[in-house]
């Protein structure tokens, strides 16, 4: 794992992006859907506190049943900077992954990867410094455009800027608005996507960003009460 330095500024993080982003895999395809383990992380904050909380829930890629979760209570060691969510996020993340007891698998992030102004969001940041494959799933498209996808589960269309697909809007639900999955790192995007039908099976988010979310939020309760 690559070690993480908190940037002392904006253009540092920025010049940090740059410098990581050559280091993404895009040629590998990524673990079979429906196998091994996958994992959800996700954080949750309490500025007036000055807490961040991650929590990492590793479910069975085929039953999706619990295999393992952890979380970790960090403080807060950047702004809120559009595009640079990342440093705020990513040393809690680390932590929690690293305090897991059995192999993530593949990591889904509530957030982006190769969709991201400088192509390196969050996922493909955490993949780059722990070297695992990981994909981003999102609830909006950030700064891109797409047209509606069809109306029907799995149903996706291209997310663009200007004419560079950086990701897809896919359509998790019937008739309920899409995600938007990005490849983070050693992964592609048809499988980024498969992966995330079947992680959606019941909901519109993935199985794994609804468990790691809820994990890190009552967490964040019982660190800060």
């Amino acid at each position: 794992m690559t070690m993480f330095l908190t940037p002392v500024d904006e253009t540092e993080a920025r010049a940090v992006q740059d410098a990581l982003r050559a280091r993404v895999v895009l040629h590998e395809p990524g673990p079979r859907p429906g196998t091994g383990h996958v994992t959800g992380v996700d954080v949750a904050y309490d500025d007036e506190r000055d807490v961040v909380v991650a929590a990492a829930v590793v479910l069975d890629g085929a039953t999706l049943d619990v295999v393992a979760e952890t979380t970790a209570v960090g403080r807060i060691a950047f702004p809120y900077v559009p595009g640079l969510l990342a440093f705020r996020e990513i040393p809690a993340v680390l932590a929690a992954l690293e305090s897991l007891t059995v192999d993530p698998g593949l990591v889904i992030c509530d957030g982006y990867g190769l969709a991201h102004p400088r192509r390196f969001g969050l996922a493909s940041h955490l993949g780059v410094l722990t070297g695992l494959p990981v994909i981003g799933v999102a609830k909006n498209p950030f700064t891109f455009t797409y047209e509606q996808p069809g109306p029907r589960r799995g149903d996706w269309s291209p997310l663009l800027d200007g004419e560079e697909e950086v990701g897809r809007a896919l359509r998790t639900r019937d008739g309920v608005k899409p995600v938007f999955v990005s490849v983070g790192h050693r992964t592609d995007l048809d499988n980024a996507c498969a992966h995330t039908l079947l992680l959606a099976r019941d909901f519109r988010q993935p199985e794994t960003t609804r468990r790691a979310d809820a994990l890190c939020r009552r967490a964040l309760r019982e660190a800060t009460s």
